[in-house]
């Protein structure tokens, strides 16, 4: 299936500024409410259901034998057309 890319962005920010906008995003989530992200004119409004499938990823790029790039990523996903019932492997702890 294809995949398209609705809306983003990438900035080098402060580790403080990155919590601000994941706190935002987890009041969000908290109250039910829908997410809208926006930068410059460009702008989506999304409305994760109540349990949507939470992905947590690690992840090092670059050559075995030298100097890469390192990241982690948190993701949201659900079917457009479902109720949102995530599956999941394991119970997620971050330490």
């Amino acid at each position: 299936m294809p995949e398209k890319v609705l809306f983003k962005s990438e900035t080098d920010q402060t580790r403080e500024e990155i919590a601000s906008y994941l706190r935002s995003v987890a009041d969000k989530l908290d109250r039910g409410e829908a997410v809208t992200l926006k930068s410059g004119s460009e702008s989506v409004t999304m409305e994760p259901p109540a349990r949507p499938t939470f992905e947590v990823k690690a992840e090092r790029e670059g050559p075995t034998d030298g100097s890469g790039e390192l990241s982690i990523e948190f993701e949201l996903e659900w079917d457009e057309n479902a109720g949102g019932d995530g599956g999941g492997s394991g119970q997620l702890e971050i330490e």
